[in-house]
């Protein structure tokens, strides 16, 4: 699966997804500058995306966890979502995805 994502600069590159990974590792294994402090265990928020519209409603619904995590974060949107918590599927295939500020 392919994923488009745009850094904070606002270059956008594509990357390719593994299924069953989640989003915040690929981000991280192809460079872009994603911290993901918590390793992908939903306990920051240092893998903050802005998930595109007509993708965000294809994603599985954030849970109370990552609200939290959310409610933490910098510069939340109402199409925020922690990448950690979007795993890679053919059904995302072409998701596009901003990072958010850090």
């Amino acid at each position: 699966m392919k994923i488009i994502a745009t850094d904070r600069s606002g270059v956008s590159r594509e990357i390719e997804g593994r299924d069953g990974w989640t989003l915040m590792e690929m981000l991280r294994d192809a460079g872009l500058p994603i911290t993901a402090e918590c390793g992908g265990a939903c306990a920051c928020a240092t893998c903050h995306v802005y998930v595109e519209e007509g993708w965000y409603e294809k994603l599985v619904p954030k849970s109370d966890a990552e609200t939290d995590m959310l409610d933490m974060a910098l510069a939340v949107q109402d199409n925020s979502r922690l990448a950690c918590q979007i795993t890679c599927s053919d059904a995302l295939d072409g998701i596009k995805v901003t990072l958010a500020p850090e």
